[in-house]
């Protein structure tokens, strides 16, 4: 008579358990409807922040998380515009670099440029949130070619991307 084994024990299920991401300025649940972020003006309506919603003097107060993550210097991600190309055309780049952030600051007030500094022969822009990074360096690259490096940490809710461009 031949048995078989079973691979695993009765009633065990092996499965693979996706890590968390883990953002601190995650906002933790509903905030009460309107809220209006001091720091900025966005108006929390309908489980999102947004530029159009109208609010009363009544309404309750708090820093969204991107105000937030701009007080601490506190980026979720990053872009590194390098090389001689980078710096002859900063101007223009820079340029291209403003209307994408507005475009995307329209419909998504969270989605904000920190800073940008000029570090030697490249030029270094921090942003509150991790789709705004890709975004600018897909725009910069399909404008003027170069060299484009994306990574995404996913556990720890942060994009780098990197874009050189030697003449």
């Amino acid at each position: 008579m031949k048995t078989s084994m079973p691979t695993q024990p009765p009633g065990r299920r092996d499965r693979l358990l996706r890590e968390q991401v883990h953002d601190t300025y995650k906002q933790r649940g509903q905030l009460k409807e309107p809220t209006r972020c001091p720091g900025c003006g966005a108006v929390y309506h309908k489980g999102r922040w947004s530029w159009t919603a109208e609010v009363d003097d009544n309404a309750d107060e708090t820093l969204c998380s991107a105000c937030q993550r701009t007080a601490d210097k506190y980026p979720a991600g990053e872009v590194v515009l390098e090389g001689g190309f980078a710096m002859q055309h900063k101007d223009e780049i820079l340029n291209l670099v403003r209307k994408i952030e507005a475009t995307e600051n329209k419909d998504h007030p969270m989605n904000r440029i920190i800073e940008i500094r000029e570090l030697g022969e490249q030029l270094l822009l921090t942003t509150t949130d991790t789709h705004l990074p890709r975004r600018i360096g897909k725009a910069v690259q399909a404008a003027w070619k170069g060299n484009l490096d994306i990574h995404f940490d996913e556990g720890g809710y942060f994009t780098r991307i990197a874009w050189r461009r030697d003449e």
